[in-house]
């Protein structure tokens, strides 16, 4: 029992010893754990530091180089982003392009978009849970324009109904994106994919075209 005592209180020495010096104040800035964890080298992209041995006092860099050296070897000039290969246009992961028209620009969107999205039964599927998701507190479920918002703000457009039937679907899914009038824009809250399947549902199911 003793010996296991006496070793009891040696552990605790040890740990407090070791804690003690792990201690940072004053000159003392104590031990770090994994230090690249907290000194990464900070990649600017449009500000760099070329020479290798600024802030080699303060470094503890596996590379050797001084803590404030953060321009990139490998990429041309020194710099820290690539540019795009010449001729590209980035898309997003659903590999639609970025989209360029202004929101007073409807009618060039209605006459020149169309809808990528093949028309199947499961599209039309994923159109009603959106537009029941996204649209339906302002038309209603059936397109009308009398949901519990569209009721209270009123001038909300009755899709079923007269100069709105024959709207091409590009005008739809650029009103969707940009808004007009009453309605806002939704081009941030809901991805291209998505704004062409409502656009389906609309065209198909709410207009029954």
């Amino acid at each position: 029992m003793k010996i296991a005592k006496a070793l009891s209180l040696l552990g605790f020495a040890v740990a407090g010893i070791t804690l003690a010096g792990c201690k940072a104040g004053g000159d003392n800035q104590g031990l770090e754990y994994a230090p690249q964890m907290y000194h990464s080298v900070a990649y600017e992209p449009l500000t760099q530091i070329k020479d290798e041995s600024q802030g080699d006092w303060l470094s503890n860099r596996e590379d050797e180089k001084g803590e404030f050296f953060n321009s990139n070897v490998y990429n041309p000039h020194g710099m820290n982003m690539r540019e795009p290969v010449e001729g590209t246009v980035p898309r997003n992961k659903g590999g639609y392009l970025p989209y360029r028209y202004k929101a007073f620009e409807v009618e060039a969107a209605a006459a020149n978009l169309t809808n990528p999205v093949e028309l199947t039964d499961e599209v039309l599927e994923d159109g009603e849970r959106l537009f029941l998701q996204y649209c339906s507190a302002c038309h209603g479920k059936g397109g009308q324009g009398d949901g519990k918002v569209g009721e209270i703000i009123g001038g909300v457009a009755n899709l079923t109904g007269g100069a709105y039937i024959n709207l091409p679907e590009g005008h739809i899914y650029h009103v969707i994106t940009k808004g007009k009038g009453r309605m806002g824009a939704h081009g941030s809250q809901i991805s291209p994919e998505r704004r062409w399947k409502i656009v389906h549902y609309v065209k198909q199911v709410i207009q029954k075209q």
